[in-house]
């Protein structure tokens, strides 16, 4: 399949975000992308990533000031876009257990939006960062993360013969992302005292290298309809505190509003619709016009069993206390910088 990069024009929504960064300086150091349009909403984000010298100067970037709440504001920054990546959303829980409303308008309605805007404007490929709070959902933001999931998906029935393909790429915890627990022990590690939910709480755990590599390696893959899940390790948050603070008290203040004891990322419901390949799980959608995207005799990988699910609390990878220690050594050594 064409490369999705080649000479292409690509848009990151939510681009001056943990992951919009690092996804476009590896498009700009590793593809041959004739332009990386940064799609978002706050004007200090997008000066200071443009004083930041993995992009200063260089010339193919454009910053685009834009919600994805506003149909007429993608209409524009869409044309010509050749490649879109969806990582713009309202992520944390308990923001969006307080501001329902806000959270359906941002990942709901602005799923929509992309959606349509980009069979309008023609645009090639575009893949939908979701979440593993979307599975099983028991809270508003893992709800309005499968809503989403469910509109990408079901917009390739809307786009029909235009050319326009969507898919969903769906992991874990990022480590180190912003307002994650790794910032927060840090912090907290000079009180003496990193408080945690539960002793039995489960996470699953991805770097942002990862993360980046495999939502560009599906890019390359995708054929439209598909939801990507990386096979990546589990940790357990007392083990991650310990590899924080090993010398520090850790007391249990109970789970929050909106939170899971363990992280699902493919349920025993999807099971017969899922396949697996070496590093990753492919769940297919259940649409008559799937079968025709495998007429080629694309390999669609090895089916799981019957009631297979992907847990956090029964991987089968798990990250210990010296592999966190190892992961998480070159966050502790810019915090103190």
């Amino acid at each position: 399949m064409a490369d999705p990069f080649d000479d292409a024009s690509v848009l990151v929504t939510g681009g001056t975000g943990s992951f919009g960064k690092h996804f476009i300086h590896a498009v700009l150091s590793r593809t041959r992308a004739k332009r990386v349009v940064v799609f978002s909403r706050d004007e200090l984000k997008q000066f200071e990533m443009a004083q930041d010298p993995r992009f200063r100067g260089d010339e193919r970037i454009r910053y685009f000031l834009g919600d994805v709440r506003d149909k007429d504001r993608l209409r524009q920054a869409f044309r010509d876009i050749d490649t879109v990546v969806h990582a713009a959303a309202l992520k944390q829980v308990p923001a969006c257990e307080y501001n329902p409303f806000e959270a359906i308008k941002t990942n709901v309605v602005g799923a929509e939006n992309i959606i349509e805007v980009a069979i309008d404007r023609g645009v090639s490929r575009v893949v939908a960062l979701s979440t593993d709070k979307a599975c099983n959902p028991v809270n508003l933001y893992g709800a309005t993360k499968l809503c989403s999931d469910k509109l990408f998906v079901a917009g390739n029935a809307y786009a029909g013969r235009t050319g326009t393909a969507f898919a969903v790429v769906r992991y874990g915890n990022v480590v180190g992302s912003r307002g994650s627990v790794i910032p927060f022990f840090l912090r907290e590690r000079a009180t003496g005292r990193l408080p945690i939910t539960h002793p039995d709480m489960t996470r699953f755990w991805i770097t942002l290298d990862r993360g980046v590599s495999f939502v560009m390696e599906s890019l390359g893959r995708m054929r439209g309809g598909e939801l990507y899940v990386p096979k990546i390790p589990s940790m357990r948050i007392l083990d991650l505190a310990r590899a924080i603070g090993p010398e520090c008290e850790y007391p249990v203040v109970g789970i929050r509003p909106g939170e899971k004891l363990h992280e699902m990322m493919i349920s025993a419901d999807d099971a017969r619709l899922t396949y697996e390949h070496d590093d990753h799980y492919v769940i297919e959608p259940q649409f008559p016009w799937w079968g025709e995207r495998h007429a080629d005799g694309v390999a669609r990988g090895r089916p799981v069993p019957e009631g297979f699910s992907y847990a956090s609390d029964t991987n089968d990878q798990w990250l210990g206390i010296e592999a966190l220690r190892e992961m998480i050594a070159p966050l502790q050594a810019a915090t103190r910088g």
